[in-house]
């Protein structure tokens, strides 16, 4: 079935050229990207909920660029699926410059696996929220199994879950065989606070060295427009709890945003300010990833 008429169309990120007034630390990681297209070469799946306009390769070059960052992982987007071809190809061009995050099929081969992780890539996306059926709950059984078929590629994964919908987070997630890697916060909205019992449940996992957060998408979680002032709480809070398990990304192309589109430029200076201390910017932005994604280590600077 395709969807292209009736599925929505996401505004484009800002393109004006603008670097941040924060200087990225050397070997800097934007850990949460997408490419998305050329759809001419790499179309879309046909049930999908959103049609981002083309976010290349080239484009995001440009922005990496722009912003001072050195490094970047491509997370499969929800509108390819498990198609994982333009995400590949990206690797492709650059593998000491880029990982992967993959969206697999159950039905994956081993093979096929040890293909991916030669190609760079280090983890699967799980997204249990952008699905039909909302009554399952967290699919654990599922995703054990999937940890299972990853831990001895020493991949993680990858959660794009709404943590305040699971109050019981921490006791479900207690034994699981791999990192566990949440993105955008947690996902929970700041009007949940952060004494939602699934926050709290995610911070507990954070503490145990059993989970790692994304600091990405503020604008997804609040309902402010930007400096987000709503969501400073959580970002304060996943801090306090282990920095060490913490990465930045850039969420670009920000798909699917309904409110004003941010400047990269400007939520780099927001993650700055935020996080103002030197010596934990580059931890977050550069020593952490390189654990998580297994980047080699950097030789030479900007």
């Amino acid at each position: 079935m395709n969807l292209t008429n009736t599925t929505p169309l996401c505004q484009a990120p800002d393109l004006e050229i603008r670097s941040p007034k924060i200087a990225f630390p050397s070997g800097a990681v934007d850990c949460h990207a997408h490419v998305c297209g050329p759809a001419s070469q790499f179309p879309y799946a046909g049930e999908r909920i959103y049609t981002p306009p083309d976010a290349t390769l080239t484009q995001y070059e440009s922005l990496l660029k722009m912003l001072g960052v050195d490094r970047a992982v491509l997370v499969q987007p929800s509108v390819y699926d498990t198609d994982n071809r333009a995400m590949l190809a990206a690797l492709s061009t650059n593998p000491n410059k880029f990982r992967g995050v993959a969206v697999i099929h159950p039905e994956i081969s081993d093979v096929q696996l040890e293909a991916m992780h030669h190609a760079g890539v280090r983890g699967i996306r799980c997204n249990v929220v952008d699905v039909a059926d909302k009554s399952v709950g967290l699919p654990i059984a599922e995703l054990t199994a999937l940890a299972e078929r990853i831990q001895p590629f020493g991949w993680h994964l990858e959660l794009l879950a709404h943590v305040n919908e699971y109050p019981d987070l921490a006791n479900k997630f207690a034994d699981f065989p791999v990192d566990l890697v949440f993105g955008h916060f947690g996902y929970s909205h700041a009007r949940h606070s952060v004494n939602d019992k699934g926050f709290q449940g995610l911070l507990e996992l954070l503490r145990n060295h059993k989970a790692w957060v994304k600091m990405t998408g503020p604008y997804r979680i609040c309902d402010g427009d930007f400096p987000y002032v709503d969501m400073r709480a959580l970002n304060d809070e996943v801090i306090k709890a282990n920095s060490k398990r913490l990465v930045w990304g850039s969420d670009w192309p920000h798909v699917m945003v309904k409110k004003h589109m941010p400047h990269d430029a400007d939520l780099c200076d927001l993650f700055g300010s935020w996080v103002s201390d030197p010596g934990l910017r580059k931890t977050i932005l550069s020593d952490n990833p390189c654990m998580l994604y297994d980047f080699p280590a950097i030789t030479g600077h900007h």
